[in-house]
């Protein structure tokens, strides 16, 4: 036959590919030979879920994992995603009025939560995060456990954490000599060492504006030994907390770019990026901001450290950034359960943290797999801070929104060199007035 030799070959090249087909591991045949549904149940087969998430990476990440979790349930997945803001004002209309169809959402613990559960807006899960023993509530961090619990219920599943470090740069310490700071005190010799405003560099970056300082503060408030409230009442009025005010507004006063007090994040890091600043104090789970060339010019000399110990050693805060909340409207209390159940559970977290997402489970940050996603020094800072710190980095109220302006404006007195004085005296009524209405 003509053709023979061509036919031959193809015969030989097929027989070559199934015979090393074969020696490939097999690939799961059903949703429940993938170690990332294992457990999952399709007793509501047929069910609809709407969820609604906010604009993160978890939920980038979670999005790509949630096909095999509607295969091996047989249930569907409908998810709308909003920003932040959009987010919180969606949930509490819709929840307000009686009228939101979502069966579960991302939520904030420590700005909306306390106002959530206090209105009976999010379904409580105690029975049935008791009732799973496998999937072990007790995995989950102390402190992340602690943002989601309110007068005996739990409101709500940690999905994200951060906590508070300090990130430097490596190249400009070792010019000078400087190892990374242990104490607070040692932060600011080295930020005063650092502080180079004739070439644009500043010793130290953070956040000031009024509100959005309150939440990085708050490590700072911890570690000199004062609190937001003690026994009720404000705890401004403590020498404690006046001498985390002053030392906080030095810093960011002697040390720290121009218009410091307009400075959220966003444009805190972005002189970091520009290779505009010795050293930059904020959460964690912002590190690729830092580290990511295309977004970083100094992104290959950025190290990780723990955040420096005061005079109450160090007590950075420990939170739980989001969290998956079900809507107590719901009609589908347990279907929305298994959803919730499968996306924090250990393998999906573990899956998650590769991504970068930093999650609460104990297990997973004690794992190879569950530091994979992040720098070597990243993760052994994180998994250190994992384990201790303060769970909450705002006034635990209903009404966190006022409260962070009421405690956040002797911040910008601070910075701006002002009477802080008067300014902690002014908060501090402000706040007691506030804490009687705040229920």
């Amino acid at each position: 036959m003509k053709n023979a030799p061509f036919l031959k070959a193809i015969s030989l090249t097929l027989a070559i590919a199934f015979a090393f087909a074969a020696l490939l591991p097999a690939a799961p045949t059903t949703a429940q030979d993938n170690p990332l549904t294992a457990g999952v149940s399709d007793k509501f087969a047929g069910t609809e879920l709407r969820l609604i998430f906010a604009n993160h990476p978890w939920n980038n990440t979670i999005q790509r994992l949630i096909p095999a979790f509607e295969q091996a349930s047989g249930m569907s997945l409908r998810i709308e995603s909003y920003f932040e803001d959009q987010l919180s004002q969606k949930l509490q209309v819709g929840l307000t009025s009686g009228t939101s169809t979502a069966d579960a959402f991302m939520f904030r613990p420590l700005q909306e939560g306390r106002l959530f559960a206090k209105n009976g807006w999010l379904f409580d899960v105690k029975e049935f995060a008791a009732a799973d023993a496998d999937w072990n509530w007790n995995d989950f961090q102390e402190a992340a456990r602690g943002t989601v619990t309110f007068e005996d219920m739990i409101f709500g599943v940690p999905i994200v954490t951060e906590r508070q470090v300090l990130y430097y740069r490596k190249d400009l310490f070792a010019a000078k000599g400087l190892s990374a700071p242990t104490t607070l005190e040692e932060l600011e010799a080295a930020a005063a060492a650092l502080n180079d405003p004739a070439n644009g560099i500043a010793g130290i970056v953070m956040r000031g504006q009024r509100a959005a300082a309150v939440t990085q503060f708050s490590s700072f408030l911890y570690s000199f030994g004062g609190d937001w409230v003690k026994d009720g009442v404000s705890a401004l009025d403590s020498p404690e907390a006046r001498a985390a005010y002053e030392y906080y507004g030095r810093l960011l006063r002697e040390y720290g770019p121009q218009g410091t007090t307009n400075m959220s994040w966003p444009q805190a890091v972005a002189i970091l990026q520009q290779g505009k600043a010795a050293m930059w104090i904020d959460a964690d789970s912002l590190f690729l901001n830092a580290t990511d060339p295309t977004r970083s010019s100094v992104a290959a000399e950025i190290g990780f450290a723990p955040f420096p110990a005061g005079p109450a050693g160090s007590q950075p805060y420990n939170i739980t950034s989001w969290a998956l909340g079900i809507n107590e409207l719901s009609e589908n209390h347990e279907a929305a359960w298994e959803f919730v159940k499968w996306a924090t559970s250990a393998p999906v977290v573990a899956e998650l943290q590769k991504s970068g997402n930093p999650g609460p489970r104990i297990s997973v940050w004690e794992s190879a797999d569950g530091l994979a996603g992040f720098p070597e020094e990243y993760a052994e800072v994180a998994k250190l801070q994992s384990t201790r710190g303060v769970g909450y980095d705002r006034p635990r109220v209903i009404g966190v929104g006022r409260a962070r302006d009421i405690v956040g404006a002797p911040i910008v007195t601070a910075i701006e060199g002002g009477n802080l004085e008067a300014a902690l005296k002014e908060a501090h009524d402000q706040f007691n007035a506030f804490l009687k209405e705040d229920n």
